[in-house]
């Protein structure tokens, strides 16, 4: 299979990637990170706990785990008005992790620039302002972590 962009090329600006670090308890982080995506204009439709899943299902033990699914509604909407396709990648999940205790590290990347870098939605002006309209909702949550 060849893919249709070469990993090595892509840089953390390109698919929009964010990393915030917090000094509290797993929990805590959580629910200041639910707290701090809804007031920049996100609802969480779907979470989860990957840790607790892979413990139940297959006695994995693994660090604190936890993914957010944030998704802003207007967004979304004119999203698929443009790419259909972008339900795949829906909702924009928003990892919180634990890298060690009492440190947890939140992270995320741009759906809207990975579907673009697949070609599931066009490189054009609509899609760019989808962008950058994600981009700075995104940004205004991680200045507030």
């Amino acid at each position: 299979m060849t893919l249709p962009v070469d990993p090595s090329l892509i840089e953390s600006g390109d698919i929009g990637e964010k990393r915030a670090t917090l000094s509290m308890d797993h929990d805590e982080a959580i629910e200041h990170t639910r707290e701090t995506f809804a007031d920049a204009g996100f609802g969480v439709a779907v979470e989860f706990s990957v840790s607790d899943m892979l413990a139940e299902k297959i006695g994995a033990d693994r660090d604190p785990y936890y993914v957010l699914g944030a998704c802003n509604p207007e967004v979304a909407d004119r999203a698929l008005d443009e790419c259909i396709e972008l339900g795949g990648l829906m909702p924009c999940n928003v990892i919180v992790r634990e890298a060690e205790p009492g440190t947890q590290e939140v992270y995320h990347l741009s759906i809207m620039r990975v579907a673009r870098l697949l070609g599931l939605a066009e490189d054009d002006e609509a899609w760019a302002d989808i962008v950058a309209t994600t981009g700075e909702l995104v940004d205004e949550a991680f200045e507030n972590l």
